[in-house]
């Protein structure tokens, strides 16, 4: 018992103790709002699943943590397997959820799980470990090819998926990453131009009708307020419902009557700001805010390449997530099916989100072994 006290001492000492309280306080209110939303299924199961998450996720993130993160680089090829297979087999037993076509999870009967939630927190290792493998000549043509198709796999593996939410947060998470580790800026004016020069050719050849039909919705949200465009239009109206205090938790008018379709999971912002109004959405923004740019500071702080660049990826991936999905509620970006960390419902995605949690504490506890040793003996 004495040792375990000392191990729990010893976390409770070197971790970033800041960084965890705000995931833990994110997740907390996640969970009251997805307990909110879901009060007229007569049924604790989708709260019981977020707390069970939360808990699992948070020990998942102490064991990671405890781990000297260059480890995990060592084993990128352990990893890249156990983000990949999962990944490969939704293509032959994958399943859909109802009303989506997108056959991205497993399910395994009890519980269902999307692969591409774990392949994020192994792609920020095996990204890192090889960008920090060619730091020395980053930005030499022969070295930048081989990084651009290691960072484009993912981004196509999951499109083919039929996830492009997902693979758009993938490219967010290789552009920050490549950006850390030293890539020239010119480089990223020419991919951007390249893009944009390239647009209408994604537009016509690429996109699918539903894909052009959902781009070209946001423009006019009134256009099928019965169908295209009903779930943003009700989304809409939840928030203006709210207004600055809200109508009250568990008195949310659309809320509390379906009027929002997934108000648990990919439109929970519009749930909180209905009830909770402006002052609930701030809340929601200053804690996903705090834990990216604590997550910054981590990567400032620590002296090793592959640690920054980690901490970075973790931060693209959040900033990502939580850009696209609050533009889908508030309606200025198409509905691409991107949750918002640490607050919509799904059990296994918030325990891959504190695994990449684990990662970040995993860095600020060895980002500097020498400092670490001679506080250790001091």
């Amino acid at each position: 018992m004495s040792r375990i006290i000392a191990k729990i001492a010893d976390f409770i000492r070197e971790t970033d103790k800041l960084m965890l309280l705000l995931c833990i306080i994110a997740t907390g209110y996640g969970s009251l709002a997805v307990y909110s939303a879901t009060l007229h299924l007569n049924s604790y199961r989708p709260l019981a699943v977020q707390l069970i998450g939360m808990f699992v996720g948070i020990f998942a993130a102490i064991i990671v943590s405890g781990i000297d993160f260059e480890k995990y680089s060592k084993y990128w090829y352990l990893l890249a397997a156990l983000g990949l297979i999962p990944v490969i087999l939704t293509f032959f037993i994958g399943w859909a959820p109802e009303g989506t076509d997108d056959k991205a999870w497993l399910n395994f009967g009890f519980t269902t799980f999307q692969p591409s939630e774990l392949l994020k927190i192994c792609f920020i290792v095996t990204f890192a470990t090889h960008l920090n493998h060619v730091k020395a000549t980053i930005n030499k043509l022969k070295t930048l090819i081989p990084i651009c198709l290691h960072g484009a796999f993912p981004i196509v593996l999951i499109h083919f998926q039929g996830d492009d939410g997902t693979a758009l947060v993938f490219a967010v998470m290789v552009l920050c990453m490549m950006w850390a580790a030293g890539v020239s800026w010119k480089y990223f004016v020419v991919a951007f131009a390249t893009v944009a020069a390239a647009s209408p050719l994604i537009y016509f050849l690429v996109m699918n009708d539903d894909q052009r039909a959902r781009l070209m919705n946001i423009f006019d949200i009134e256009s099928d307020i019965m169908g295209a465009t009903y779930q943003q239009y009700r989304g809409r109206m939840a928030l203006a419902n709210g207004g600055f205090w809200g109508q009250g938790l568990f008195k949310g008018s659309l809320t509390q009557s379906e009027g929002v379709p997934e108000a648990q999971n990919d439109f929970i912002f519009v749930s909180i700001g209905e009830e909770l109004g402006f002052i609930g959405c701030l809340a929601v923004l200053i804690l996903l805010a705090a834990i990216c740019l604590r997550a910054v500071r981590i990567a400032r702080n620590c002296n090793k390449q592959s640690g920054k660049i980690m901490c970075i990826g973790f931060f693209g991936m959040m900033l990502a997530q939580i850009i696209m999905n609050i533009g889908m509620c508030v309606a200025l970006l198409p509905v691409i099916g991107v949750t918002l960390p640490f607050f919509s419902a799904g059990g296994t995605s918030l325990i891959c989100m504190y695994l990449g949690v684990g990662l970040v504490l995993s860095v600020y506890k060895h980002r500097n072994t020498r400092t670490l040793y001679l506080r250790e003996r001091g």
